[in-house]
């Protein structure tokens, strides 16, 4: 049921849309181009030229790969054009009549265009504003304002209205002023739309805080436009940092990409608005201290619930090192040079946010905890500097879980630049329904299912029903247990570790109802898996499995990226058995 407030909010969020339709804002003043931001060093910021290079040439990076551009609403998967129709009345989550909206919105986020304004910043080859002009012209044509797709959804206003404002700070100055006056009347109606459509009570998580990050930007940038979106997108951004960041540091939607998505948007936040009050830093430093443990001695990220494949800036290179970048730059703002791993982490975010901040990794990171546990999110990381496992006790994310995936007892596992056992990525939002369902299912994680159910009900591509009740009993040094219930069964899952040498023990506990029930146990393998007999395996060079019954490898898939999927081999163990049953795998050297 959707409350008084509500119900007055989103009204008055569609009245004031409707006029605005039909009586589009007009800009008062043309506001010069904000400051430029320091030329960076071009050895250290050479790495955006080749890319914008390619983006004259016609292409457009979208999800780790190159596209010939298909047009500003064309989806490339399908070519679909959902057309013009007023934004209030497209079915964006619909893929028969949309397309898949997650690649045509990433295109028109414009982040390659800011790359290419990037480039110019650098260089001053003039061909490279010639091209940002005309790019954004057929945009202005091609998008009429309030009408189609790229109005569809708030949080892509944002993302572009920031391209925008990264591409004024870097090549405005080269635009024809007839060209950017028509350009800044539209990039002002992004900033009317986003403080007229906030995610308030639609998505009030990294929507919200994105829309707010945007708003904020253009209001500092261009005071004239507004005396009220500064302020009020600022106190937005840091109600959200005490919302959505919990005390051990984890961000709410119990998703690691999303984590790092959120700690990028509260650290450009603070580059823009100035240093965090000493609480905001302290939670700050506690997500950032959350993220270096996640990312472990190899600094890549295991992809915990979804991975919607875009960044914040700068989209490009492998998206499991992304948040090396994002401590890089954590480090820098909040003066912690340990989280600086090497210098040229910085020079993907930092190097433009902050200009030329001076860069001092540490000398040495200081020694790896043997278990850190994130208690509300339910992460526990166990490490020797060798190995990295990372056992996921927690719940699903708030609300609908929209985010979350049916991954709960799971466990991930590195053996320094070896992936023992992996999480199998998102692939896919709303492009193939049985795709999202099974990637995020239980049967695509290093857990338990039972009766062939996930741990809770999909009820479309973001809602989970009866999510479910998960309790951390024991952590410590050498060791997690923890229960998973739902429905009328019970597991257990008790890890033992030992560190010299690493080895994980893992008992699996089931209970529930009599009878005889279908338990099927997971095993996904990022390496080669060799067979050295029905219960015993090897993956990659020297790492065994071994289990106390018979199992079998079966074919999987892995996303790496979203769009993208590969086969990955998957250890499996079924039985249908009377409750309760007892399990045990063994896993090292």
């Amino acid at each position: 049921m959707r409350s008084p407030s509500e119900l007055t909010f989103r009204l008055r969020q569609e009245g004031l849309s409707l006029f605005h339709w039909l009586v589009p804002p007009r800009m008062r003043r043309l506001p010069g181009p904000p400051g430029h931001p320091p030329k960076p060093d071009p050895a250290r910021g050479a790495a955006v030229v080749p890319i914008a290079e390619r983006c004259l040439a016609g292409q457009v990076p979208v999800f780790g790969t190159w596209l010939d551009h298909p047009g500003w609403r064309r989806d490339p998967t399908t070519g679909i054009d959902a057309g013009l129709r007023y934004f209030r009345l497209l079915p964006y989550l619909d893929p028969a009549r949309a397309g898949d909206h997650k690649w045509l919105w990433e295109i028109n986020r414009h982040q390659h265009l800011v790359t290419v304004a990037q480039a110019f910043h650098l260089t001053g080859r003039p061909e490279f504003a010639r091209w940002i002009e005309g790019q954004l012209a057929s945009w202005m044509d091609a998008n009429p304002w309030l009408r189609g797709m790229n109005w569809a959804s708030a949080l892509e206003v944002a993302f572009r209205a920031l391209s925008w404002f990264w591409i004024d700070r870097f090549a405005g100055s080269a635009l024809p002023a007839r060209f950017r006056e028509r350009w800044m009347e539209c990039l002002y109606r992004h900033g009317r739309y986003l403080e007229n459509n906030l995610s308030v009570y639609f998505s009030p998580n990294t929507h919200l805080l994105g829309e707010a990050v945007a708003l904020h930007a253009l209001g500092a940038a261009y005071p004239d436009w507004s005396r009220s979106w500064a302020a009020a997108a600022d106190r937005i951004v840091r109600e959200q940092l005490r919302t959505q960041v919990r005390s051990d540091g984890s961000h709410f939607e119990q998703s690691a990409y999303y984590h790092v998505y959120a700690l990028d948007m509260f650290l450009l936040h603070f580059a823009l608005a100035g240093d965090p009050s000493p609480d905001e830093a302290e939670r700050l430093r506690a997500m950032a201290v959350f993220l270096d443990a996640l990312l472990g001695p190899q600094g890549t990220l295991p992809l915990l619930g979804d991975d919607d494949g875009g960044r914040l800036f700068h989209p490009f290179g492998r998206r499991d090192r992304f948040g090396r970048a994002t401590l890089a730059a954590a480090g820098v703002l909040l003066g912690e040079p340990s989280w600086i791993r090497e210098a040229s982490d910085f020079d993907e975010l930092g190097l433009w946010w902050f200009g030329g901040a001076h860069v001092d990794p540490a000398a040495g990171r200081a020694p790896v905890p043997r278990c850190q546990l994130f208690r509300d999110a339910g992460i526990a990381v166990f490490s020797n500097g060798i190995w990295h496992a990372v056992a996921d006790a927690g719940p699903f994310g708030p609300g609908s879980g929209g985010h979350s995936h049916s991954d709960t007892l799971s466990l991930v596992l590195r053996r320094a630049d070896e992936e023992i056992l992996i999480d199998p990525g998102t692939f896919t939002y709303v492009g193939d329904p049985a795709a999202r369902n099974s990637f995020r299912g239980s049967a695509a994680h290093n857990t338990l299912r039972i009766g062939g159910k996930d741990q809770a009900t999909p009820a479309g591509p973001f809602r989970w029903l009866h999510p479910p009740r998960v309790d951390i009993r024991s952590c410590g040094e050498d060791h997690l247990d923890a229960v998973c219930s739902y429905g009328a069964f019970q597991h257990r899952r008790i890890l033992r570790v030992g560190h010299e040498p690493f080895r994980i023990g893992v008992t699996d506990e089931v209970d529930g109802p009599p009878g005889p029930h279908l338990v099927e146990q997971f095993w996904h393998a990022g390496e080669a898996v060799l067979p050295e007999s029905r219960s015993r395996y090897r993956i990659g060079q020297s790492v065994r499995l071994h289990l106390d019954g018979d199992a079998s490898i079966e074919p999987g898939a892995r996303s790496r990226v979203f769009g993208r999927q590969e086969p990955a081999p998957v250890i499996v163990r079924r039985d249908t058995t009377a409750l309760p049953v007892r399990w045990t795998t063994v896993i090292g050297e």
